[in-house]
């Protein structure tokens, strides 16, 4: 995000008649929290009252009721009055290659972002935003470990037009050449999968966190009857109530979850209470891991998570994980589909067979190039899955026996690298090769490859990102996952409000 501009002065000053308001109810939508304290503040004693079955109201209440009522009044006045002023003096405009907004009546400021720095946008409805018909648009720019933009509250089809409309800034469209800064319309979509809510069940309840409960209430029936002691039991209540909290939360983020394509980008919508409409461009996500945890391989599933530029570390580490999957549960062919929008080309003439190594494959099945025999006291159960292969395209890095995991990298998303050895890993004759992307949930690192295949790794992936850095065409997914004749083909390739797309050489995924 660009540093703020001089919240006074010519350029300001000109551009005063394009500044628009968001909706009025927004402060109100935003504080109801204040409000609710406000009230429970002045109610909680007659409610505590009513409970013990006591008067409602004290003997002298009418004595004191004219000074509960005018202080309870100027409270309300005061916050009412300082919603109205949030209101006020928060304005947006879309203008210039920039999205601006103003805020602040005591203390000013003033955020801007270059469209074409645009990573991604999401529209996020609360429940009680839904109730009003409003949305939340926020949207990352490069380097953002936080949102860079926020605007709260729009009515939902206003949203989405500024969505839309910011998008196709970012992408360099004008609708026409006379109306530079006009409107641009919605892309069209094509959706690619859904997750049923019996799916998504079914995976929680076979997750990981599930696997170490399940672990932990073992262990205390084992202990409670070796010792004769049920304390034991006791310490599962405070684990099943986080599951549970954890479970709701998963379930609420997951629930509905559809992908779809458009010109603009992929485009994610999930939740239940609390619903998200995400969109990235394309060319914004720097990694993808497709991992399985051991439960999941009896319905054969499979989630896939990704480093997103602009997200940041807090999004990646946990802060707002939903924002990062891409695709929560689904099974082979699902993955496969979403990873053929992340990489349209997937630099092999046997996708299947190389990518399906990657997932399920041992040794050296589908070209990968495992540890070394002799190292295989390091990792007695995962050294037959921790290998590599590189296409033309992209870096796939497999791991784990039990909990496996897939990472793939595209060429032009390496940023650097390093190789990693300690004292151990030296007696083997060993080393482990990291990728550096942005920062997220995918870590990109190949465990205990022999010392000389990690060189010769560390030097063709350098001359790899170079070149493919030098030829990458990030505008030109659609043209390669589109279903031939759709409308989103269509309004790829050509079309007023979305740039076409030249054809690319390579192979789709299967």
């Amino acid at each position: 995000m660009d540093g703020p501009a001089p919240l006074d002065g010519p350029a300001v000053e000109a551009a005063d008649g394009a500044w628009l308001r968001v909706h009025p109810a927004s402060p109100f939508v935003r504080g109801w929290v204040a409000l609710a304290a406000i009230a429970f503040f002045f109610g909680r004693d007659i409610f505590e009252r009513t409970l013990q079955g006591r008067p409602m109201f004290e003997g002298n209440f009418a004595a004191r009721a004219p000074w509960l009522i005018a202080g309870g009044g100027i409270v309300l006045v005061i916050a009412v009055l300082g919603f109205v002023l949030t209101w006020y003096f928060t304005k947006y405009q879309v203008s210039g290659g920039y999205v601006r907004v103003n805020s602040g009546f005591v203390f000013r400021q003033q955020r801007q972002a270059r469209l074409d720095r645009v990573q991604a946008i999401d529209i996020v409805q609360p429940l009680l935003a839904r109730i009003f018909g409003l949305a939340e648009l926020k949207f990352e720019v490069a380097d953002a470990g936080e949102s860079a933009v926020r605007l709260a509250y729009l009515k939902v089809d206003q949203a989405r037009q500024l969505r839309a409309t910011i998008l196709a800034r970012a992408a360099g469209v004008t609708v026409g050449p006379d109306t530079p800064d006009a409107e641009a319309p919605e892309a069209p979509e094509h959706q690619v999968l859904s997750v049923a809510p019996p799916r998504l069940i079914g995976s929680l309840l076979l997750s990981e966190q599930s696997f170490f409960v399940l672990l932990g209430g073992v262990g205390a029936v084992v202990l409670s009857a070796v010792t004769d002691n049920r304390g034991f039991y006791f310490y599962l209540i405070p684990a099943a109530l986080g599951l549970a909290a954890s479970y709701w939360s998963l379930f609420n983020k997951g629930y509905n979850f559809t992908a779809a394509i458009s010109p603009d980008g992929i485009r994610l919508r999930y939740g239940l209470l609390d619903t998200q409409a995400q969109t990235l461009p394309p060319g914004r996500i720097q990694a993808l891991k497709i991992s399985q945890p051991p439960l999941w391989r009896i319905f054969g599933w499979y989630r896939i998570q990704v480093n997103v530029a602009g997200y940041g570390a807090v999004e990646g580490a946990g802060g707002n994980s939903a924002r990062t999957t891409l695709l929560p549960v689904g099974k082979q062919a699902d993955a496969m589909a979403m990873l053929a929008l992340v990489l349209p080309d997937p630099g092999t003439s046997e996708p299947d067979v190389v990518f399906g190594a990657g997932l399920a494959g041992l040794d050296s099945d589908g070209g990968f190039v495992t540890t070394p025999r002799g190292a295989r006291l390091l990792a007695p159960l995962g050294w037959r899955r921790n290998a590599y292969a590189a296409t033309d395209t992209a870096l796939l890095i497999r791991s784990g026996r039990w909990w496996r995991a897939l990472v793939v990298v595209p060429h032009q998303r390496t940023q650097s690298m390093a190789l990693h050895q300690g004292p151990l890993a030296r007696r083997f004759g060993v080393a482990d090769l990291v990728l550096h992307t942005t920062a997220g949930p995918v870590a990109p690192r190949l465990y205990q490859a022999g010392l000389e295949q990690a060189r010769t790794l560390f030097n063709d992936q350098s001359a790899r990102a170079r070149l493919a850095r030098k030829r990458q065409t990030t505008e030109q997914w659609l043209r390669e996952v589109a279903p031939p004749g759709s409308s989103v083909a269509a309004a790829a390739h050509s079309g007023p409000e979305h740039p076409s797309l030249p054809p690319q050489e390579g192979h789709p995924h299967g």
